[in-house]
């Protein structure tokens, strides 16, 4: 049994905040385990799951979660236990997801790109008793950086492997056919799960995301969105990101008693053929993979007859690539807005182009509350840009075991400072312009500049770095390392097999090197690194543009 207690851990709602968002409906006495539960009996014989040659029911689904999650008590997970679960868009991520839900065990959602460096560090900031993974997925064999995990993490007792576990524990073996259905029930108000925050110091900061608000997340976001029994929702991103998962996401459309269709690729060769065979109608994707799929779309000539709704969040969409998505794939247009520590705002369906291709949406709730505020906190005018602040019925109030952070990341009446600067509309959408933080957007992959940049300087021929952002037409954004170099300058793939061995994930090496004598300095001799940023890219990107041609800097 863990010893963590919430109170301390996961900072909770005041009373009166929490009682104001049951009385109002928001907040409902529900779990994920009886989100399932209630729609197996709702919805027992309509399919619920496509993945591949598989295909699940409602009451097909809900019983192999039972079975499983059986499975997993036997074996000695608890209530309160923190557990990492990296696996790729499955059928597995499901079931294990909800058996965990039902269980109250905590899962803590890796992505597939997650390598030995951030995987050990969630199992060992969170004391994590299990992880779950595939054998191989993308070339990459998960049991060997599991040997890896459980050699430098004592408390992690158990690795249960989707495929073949070789000495580790078959997940497929946890079925338990036999064991009755009925499991000590976690509360609404208890943590659910833990996504992941995008810091800028590389520390993991774990988001505690309760049963209740994030329930309510979800709902709300499928009502928005349109979704129903008749939709079919295609998971084409990793779905242990917040937003397939819950905006609306997989979860969401269960929630409404519509189909799941699971993609192992977000490519529009392998999507685009899911879609007109299980006549998807909505998806979501990242900006730099709706512009690919608009490309696809365009050199076949024709859209997707049964796509209603394509969703781009993670990263601003430009407008010339939105005012491409209905006219080349023949569906609307839904730009999303937000981030997994809560506020999410969506365009609605219906809204007229200039709101759809200009702003990234207004905010789900009736209760969310905005502030946007110049660098005192103080409110700015309509139509002025400022730093987003938020609080409301399904936005954290602060990260797990994280006390240092929260005093700065959280006002002192529970605003969460975004670190996202927008500027908020009359109709009261809001349009999004850029970061604060020192946070790199690649792609709606968020990189710490500081973490990459500690694991150079442990490099004997660096002797300080500077990771910073470029803008991309792309990705939005990628990023360059500026490097001073002690002696004589290391080559790019030399620093990016540093890297590598450490056991960075491929989306955070760096995109381009530049080796440079010494940092731009102002006046007075001393940088921020927001004008740290500014000069070298005033420098380096406006006055050498011609010399810095677009070469790959990964090698």
């Amino acid at each position: 049994m863990s010893t963590f207690d919430d109170s301390q851990d996961c900072p909770a709602w005041p009373e009166a905040f929490a009682q104001a968002y049951r009385e109002a409906g928001y907040w409902r006495d529900e779990t994920f385990g009886d989100l399932l539960r209630g729609a197996a009996r709702t919805f027992s014989e309509r399919e619920a799951l496509t993945d591949g040659p598989q295909r699940l029911s409602y009451r097909q689904l809900d019983l192999r979660v039972d079975q499983l999650a059986a499975g997993l008590y036997r074996l000695g997970l608890r209530a309160g236990d923190n557990v990492v679960l990296q696996l790729p868009n499955s059928t597995a991520f499901v079931e294990v997801c909800f058996a965990l839900y039902r269980l109250g065990v905590r899962p803590i959602f890796a992505l597939p790109a997650h390598r030995n460096l951030e995987i050990g560090r969630f199992c060992e900031f969170a004391q994590a008793r299990a992880y779950f993974c595939a054998d191989r997925d993308g070339g990459f064999d998960f049991r060997a950086m599991a040997r890896e995990l459980k050699a430098g993490n004592p408390q992690l007792e158990w690795v249960l492997v989707a495929g073949e576990a070789e000495e580790f524990t078959a997940l497929y073996s946890l079925y338990d056919a036999s064991a009755p259905r009925a499991f000590p029930a976690p509360s609404a108000d208890a943590v659910a799960c833990f996504q992941l925050s995008g810091g800028s110091t590389g520390i993991p900061k774990l988001i505690p995301r309760r049963h209740h608000e994030y329930l309510y997340n979800l709902r709300a976001s499928a009502e928005r969105c349109g979704l129903s029994e008749a939709s079919v929702y295609l998971v084409a991103l990793p779905m242990a990101h917040n937003f397939p998962m819950c905006c609306p996401g997989f979860i969401g459309t269960l929630a409404v008693g519509g189909r799941v269709v699971l993609s192992p690729s977000p490519s529009p060769q392998v999507c685009f053929e899911l879609i007109e065979r299980e006549a998807v109608t909505h998806t979501a994707l990242v900006p730099p993979l709706a512009l690919v799929w608009l490309e696809a779309a365009q050199a076949r000539g024709h859209g997707l007859a049964s796509l209603q709704l394509l969703q781009v969040g993670g990263a601003k969409l430009s407008f010339e690539a939105a005012r491409r998505v209905e006219p080349v794939l023949g569906c609307r247009l839904q730009q999303v807005f937000g981030m997994a520590e809560g506020l999410i705002c969506y365009t609605d369906p219906e809204d007229p182009p200039q709101r759809v291709l200009h702003t990234q949406g207004r905010p789900l709730s009736p209760a969310d509350e905005i502030r946007v505020v110049d660098e005192h906190e103080q409110p700015v005018p309509v139509g002025q840009v400022g730093q987003l602040l938020t609080r409301g019925p399904y936005t954290i109030r602060g990260y797990y075991r994280y006390p240092e952070h929260n005093a700065q990341a959280f006002t002192a009446d529970g605003f969460y400072r975004t670190g996202d600067r927008v500027q908020l509309t009359a109709d009261g959408y809001l349009m999004v312009e850029g970061r604060d933080k020192d946070l790199i957007n690649r792609g709606g992959e968020k990189i710490a500049a500081e973490e990459v940049e500690n694991l150079l300087l442990s490099h004997p021929a660096v002797a300080d770095v500077a990771l910073v952002a470029m803008p991309d037409a792309f990705l939005g954004e990628r990023t360059c390392a500026f490097v001073i170099p002690r002696g004589a300058a290391p080559r790019a793939p030399q620093l990016l097999r540093h890297l590598r061995a450490q056991g960075l994930a491929a989306f955070k090496l760096p995109d381009r090197f530049e080796f440079i004598p010494a940092f731009p300095q102002t006046g007075v001799g001393k940088v921020s690194r927001k004008h740290l940023r500014e000069a070298i890219q005033a420098q380096y990107f406006g006055n050498r543009a011609q010399a810095l041609e677009a070469t790959d800097g990964r090698g």
